[in-house]
């Protein structure tokens, strides 16, 4: 790759650095922006180890835009059971079938044909137009945050509107225009693998010289944050009843975490609650309504961290008896317990599945 003598230090620095240390990763071997943009969608909030296996994974059932399109949500959500965010996975697929009904299944080369996509934004936008399309577009994802703020030792706060311009127009004065996709991929590599949010390497960073954090020795005040992350505390009692060979689930279809994921019957409190109070809620009532006696016998609690919320879960495993006929109500649905596996689930219940 023939570079500019122009390009900033700082740019030529980079590129040398990713030459030699490139990460090995399965979408590096394409330009092709389906397969590129399926890769930049998993790795949002993931890391990459991880979504090394969902992105082969992912490939290999979709290989191409029209397969994604045409594939049943349920399944597009099951493949992707396990990453979170499942957002990502239901925009991504009204992402495909917008490309075959607007752009007759060729994806968009132009960035704000890519921008106007269901569920990108603009780091993915510039991620596609540079990497598949050679467009000169910067991206600006935290590693590149933390990077550029560190360099020019950024004292406004990064989640500012100020900060994300700051950095943005210094990311963009960056680019080798000449090669955007390789500049990107090699910044965001040496954010993840030497300008680490803790315990940077800063001893074998060949832009020390050249970093003006490290100049102050004041690398790990950068980047600036200032927001502070509400934690929400819910409390979810599930009910796995087990009514012979069957289960029953439900699927959450309403506005909040795991949309369109199924899981065990709910019961969602205010407050932490315990069996007995359970079972004086009109809900709980309504659930088990013709049943005289239960037979609980596998109490399980887990602690469930999501970004901005902590899930208390308590996980009831409820017999029914054999003289009786459990009388499912909608959206509950019965499911053979050797089918069980072809539902999506959230990684909560998963866990709970796992230990039983």
């Amino acid at each position: 790759m023939k570079k500019s003598a122009a390009l900033p230090v700082i740019t030529t620095r980079l590129l040398d650095w990713y030459k030699e240390n490139k990460r090995d990763l399965p979408w590096r071997e394409t330009t092709d922006a389906y397969s590129v943009w399926i890769s930049e969608v998993i790795l949002q909030q993931t890391r990459v180890a991880q979504g090394s296996d969902y992105y082969v994974r992912f490939m290999r059932r979709f290989p191409n835009v029209h397969l994604l399109a045409e594939a049943n949500e349920q399944e597009v959500l099951k493949l992707w059971q396990g990453l979170g965010y499942y957002s990502r996975a239901r925009n991504m697929h009204a992402a495909a079938k917008q490309i075959v009904s607007r752009f007759n299944g060729r994806f968009p080369s132009h960035y704000s044909d890519i921008l106007s996509l269901k569920g990108i934004g603009a780091y993915t936008a510039a991620a596609i137009t540079s990497i598949a399309f050679n467009g000169p577009f910067a991206v600006v994802d935290g590693n590149v945050f933390r990077v550029i703020a560190r360099l020019f030792a950024i004292e406004t706060p990064i989640h500012t509107s100020d900060g994300i311009k700051t950095i943005t127009e210094i990311a963009q004065q960056l680019i080798d225009r000449d090669h955007p996709g390789t500049y990107n991929q090699g910044i965001m590599d040496f954010g993840s693998v030497i300008c680490t949010p803790r315990q940077p390497k800063c001893a074998d960073c060949p832009l020390q010289s050249a970093c003006m954090a490290y100049s102050l020795r004041r690398v790990a005040d950068f980047p600036v944050i200032n927001r502070k992350n509400t934690i929400k505390n819910r409390y979810f009692n599930y009910f796995h009843i087990v009514d012979g060979d069957k289960t029953y689930l439900q699927k959450r279809d309403h506005a909040d975490i795991w949309k369109n994921l199924y899981e065990f019957p709910l019961i969602e409190t205010s407050s932490p609650v315990d069996f007995m109070q359970l079972e004086q809620m009109p809900e709980f009532r309504d659930l088990f309504s013709g049943i005289p006696s239960l037979s609980v016998d596998y109490p399980l609690t887990l602690k469930h961290q999501l970004t901005h919320q902590v899930i208390h879960t308590n996980f009831y495993r409820v017999i029914i008896p054999d003289q009786f006929t459990y009388r499912q109500s909608q959206p509950v649905i019965s499911v053979e317990k050797a089918n069980l596996s072809d539902y999506p689930i959230s990684r909560l219940t998963h866990k709970y599945l796992e230990t039983i």
